[in-house]
């Protein structure tokens, strides 16, 4: 058993009841309650995921409710932050509790919905913030849109003050996208239009100026490059408050893959693996960076510089990546299923403790949000996870629970599987 918050990293029993974690240690089994042998895999508190996207509704295709929290059930994730660029999107009470009431009647694990910073996503006016929070949501964002407008972005940040929840942004200049890749040598030599890092990096230090004139919490999503890690532990530094998040494929994959050469960074498990240049799977928002970006954001996550792992799970249907040429395929990677065995490949490396990779998967993200979870202390709500480190699996369509398997990782041979995953207790996945 795995858990950085009480911690315990050794050979223990878990007892559940009534939902919650009612003790752990070594235990004697009471008489008529189940027991489920779990000797050989590692058991952890649930993970915790605030950044998915589930398309319910309005974009039920790519994926839904059901699809998207089986995928993260399959995952290990026992509670997912769902961004609100649906259609219509998240960004009014009306819109939230028709949300509600789809997920009651359909999600395998805890759903919190993030609202909208701008009505319809489109930047011009802002939403109701605190009828929005009174009515439950854990966040701000108009993920896959900046706020260009630095006053709703301030008026965001000032609300997030009185409202304690984040204002969490995706960080692009819109003025200098339109390409479909890192801009660099390679997007050069293979005349792929490209997307500058400077394009996040400009929108982090605007928002990063806006947080500390405001004293917002603002949360920074999908952290692709180096100098942007260096501004956010700076400005972390100089006492503004940021949080921010890395993804797995940021961590371990680059611009190469675009050109075909899919060798992972920062994990041991290097292989020669090919594939055609400019294949839709690798075709991502933000971009995959260049290999000092992954090593720089890989040493601000050990460092606490970035705070947490999110998967940014963006399904698409096949029609709308492998169909389509690089250039107009969507953005997007399907995570769920993939974050837990890549970041297991960094733990095999070296690079991070399994404890540090439990603290950013659900130990951390449930403390910044006071969730009650992320943690197998007597007491807390029996999320928890089994999973084998160990075993290999073919990346397969088949061998997935999203309803979009849109990743550069299709028939890649990994290590690692969630076996079990438990939500208060009750058994919401099993691959036994």
């Amino acid at each position: 058993m795995v858990d950085p918050a009480s911690g315990l990293d050794g050979l223990a029993d878990v007892r559940v009841s009534g939902g919650r974690v009612a003790a752990v240690g070594v235990l004697i089994p009471e008489s008529m309650e189940r027991v489920i042998d779990v000797d050989g895999l590692i058991v952890a508190p649930g993970l915790i995921d605030v950044h998915v996207h589930l398309r319910e509704p309005g974009q039920e295709w790519k994926e839904t409710i059901a699809t998207g929290t089986a995928a993260a059930a399959a995952g290990g994730f026992t509670t997912v932050f769902c961004m609100p660029n649906t259609d219509p999107p998240l960004d009014s009470v009306a819109m939230l509790e028709e949300f509600r009431r789809r997920a009651e009647r359909d999600t395998l694990v805890s759903v919190h919905p993030i609202a909208a910073i701008s009505e319809g996503r489109r930047g011009a006016r802002s939403v109701d913030f605190d009828a929005l929070a009174a009515s439950g949501v854990v966040g701000f964002s108009d993920d896959g849109e900046s706020t260009v407008n630095s006053s709703i972005m301030r008026e965001a940040l000032e609300a997030s003050i009185r409202l304690g929840i984040p204002v969490m942004v995706h960080c692009e200049d819109p003025a200098l996208t339109g390409g479909g890749m890192h801009e660099g040598d390679i997007s050069r030599s293979h005349r792929i239009r490209a997307i500058p890092a400077a394009a996040e990096e400009i929108m982090i230090d605007r928002d990063l100026a806006l947080a500390n004139l405001s004293g917002g919490w603002l949360h920074v999503c999908h952290v692709s490059t180096g100098r942007g890690a260096d501004a956010i532990a700076q400005a972390r530094k100089q006492g503004t408050h940021v949080t921010a998040e890395v993804m797995p494929h940021h961590l371990t994959m680059t611009d190469e893959w675009v050109a075909g050469q899919r060798e992972m960074v920062n994990v041991d498990e290097r292989t020669a693996e090919r594939s055609p240049v400019g294949d839709s799977d690798t075709k991502v928002n933000p971009p995959l960076r260049t290999r000092e970006d992954a090593v720089r954001l890989l040493r601000a996550l050990r460092d606490g510089e970035i705070d947490l792992v999110s998967t940014d799970h963006a399904p698409h249907a096949r029609p709308e990546k492998q169909g389509r040429p690089f250039a107009t395929a969507a953005f997007g990677l399907s995570g769920s299923e993939l974050a837990l065995p890549v970041m297991l490949a960094l733990v095999r490396a070296g690079a991070l403790s399994l404890a540090a990779m439990v603290s950013a998967l659900s130990r951390t993200p449930a403390r910044l949000w006071n969730l009650k979870s992320g943690s197998l202390r007597p007491g807390m709500t029996a999320d928890i996870v089994a999973f084998d480190p160990n075993e290999q699996w073919v990346v397969r369509p088949d061998r997935l629970a999203t309803r979009s398997a849109n990743t550069p990782l299709l028939g890649r041979e990994l290590r690692g599987r969630a076996k079990l995953t438990f939500v208060g207790g009750d058994e919401r996945h099993r691959d036994w």
